[in-house]
């Protein structure tokens, strides 16, 4: 598989404060990765730096070879990066089809399969951004982010606050997006095992550091070694 995405030895924050350390990460094409750890460990934050949206402070990024570090956030995103943020960052003047062709580059990824895989939207097509369920909100995120046809999703807490039936739709999504192969995922995911059953690669920060890495199904399987990991004291 082709690598897309390699860090080393990233450190980065907002303004002069270190909240990620020395972070390695590599990924490929179609590959997944659940982010785990602790509230407040890094997770966002790295995520935010794949996208520019913090200060790099020491280490590299190179996306498909080149320094991605030089590009601005949506240079990024053209470079074939999706990104859903824990906000949804709805807008309340957009209608829901207007998210969606506000952000259409050219792929796989169109209108019409938007809403094959999120039939509601088509009913809400017309509604605006702020009219819409935090249900509908987060499928609207993950589908707008769909139409940049990236080549690497990552999803910051999709499932935070929502309904059980619609954390099940939602998570059927994502499986089957990973599952077809045809772009990378991160994952973040306050629900371990949730993001674990979805993905193939599993890594956990603790204070801003990589402490565990292994296979999802490695770490699912070690209630041991998770509990340790993941839960609060």
């Amino acid at each position: 598989m082709i690598e897309l995405l390699r860090a080393e030895g990233v450190c980065a924050g907002y303004g002069e404060a270190v909240v990620i350390d020395g972070v390695d990460l590599t990924l490929r094409a179609g590959e997944s990765l659940a982010l785990l750890g602790r509230n407040g460990v890094g997770k966002s934050t790295l995520l935010m730096t794949l996208m520019g949206l913090t200060r790099l402070q020491r280490g590299s990024l190179r996306w498909q070879g080149r320094d991605l570090s030089r590009l601005a956030a949506h240079q990024r995103a053209a470079a074939g990066l999706g990104w859903v943020p824990q906000e949804r960052c709805m807008f309340p003047s957009l209608t829901v089809e207007e998210h969606l062709t506000a952000v259409a580059r050219p792929g796989f990824w169109n209108v019409a399969r938007v809403y094959e895989i999120f039939p509601r939207l088509q009913e809400r097509r017309g509604n605006l951004g702020n009219q819409l369920s935090g249900g509908e909100q987060q499928m609207l995120a993950i589908a707008r982010a769909l139409m940049v046809n990236p080549l690497l999703l990552l999803l910051d807490e999709p499932m935070e606050g929502l309904a059980p039936i619609i954390v099940q739709e939602l998570r059927n999504v994502i499986r089957r997006l990973i599952d077809e192969g045809g772009m990378a995922v991160i994952v973040v995911e306050q629900h371990a095992r949730l993001a674990l059953g979805m993905t193939r690669r599993a890594m956990v920060l603790d204070r801003g550091k990589v402490v565990h890495a292994s296979t999802s199904t490695e770490l699912l399987t070690d209630k041991v070694t998770l509990d340790r990991l993941l839960t609060v004291a």
